[in-house]
């Protein structure tokens, strides 16, 4: 497995969007819609590859923080990883958390924390992923209930 950055491109931007067209077929998450070019561009694309293709992909980009003094100062740089997906016959093999940990070696020099939000159903699993294998710290939570 080969987990490297690239730039964005045509080819690029084809296979990120059939990987989320299919991330969106699973209806794993509350309110995912496939991406389109505009929801990429601009942002800093991190691949797992095998010889099979692409197993998973990060991205996300550098942002400075606004209202998040509860956990870090005004103006902050932080890294907004804006989806991590993994392919399903691949998933539970370390392919995430690698994918992860090499953005954040990336991104390093250029922010100060990794910051993400989540809407998966799953949610018992991604905190395990997130808390438990990452070493994230739980923020805050926004639940609902349709009444």
């Amino acid at each position: 497995m080969e987990i490297h950055e690239v730039a964005v491109n045509e080819k690029i931007l084809e296979k990120l969007i059939r990987l989320s067209e299919d991330w969106a077929a699973e209806n794993s998450c509350f309110g995912y819609r496939p991406n389109e070019k505009s929801d990429i561009e601009g942002n800093r694309i991190f691949l797992a590859e095998d010889a099979d293709g692409v197993a998973g992909y990060l991205f996300g980009k550098v942002a400075e923080s606004k209202q998040m003094q509860s956990i870090m100062p005004e103006g902050t740089p932080y890294f907004e990883v804006e989806e991590l997906y993994v392919i399903p016959e691949k998933r539970s093999r370390g392919i995430g958390e690698n994918l992860f940990r090499y953005a954040e070696d990336a991104v390093r020099a250029e922010a100060e924390y990794m910051v993400l939000s989540t809407a998966t159903k799953n949610w018992r699993a991604i905190f395990h992923f997130y808390l438990d294998e990452l070493d994230m710290t739980f923020w805050s939570a926004r639940l609902f209930k349709k009444i």
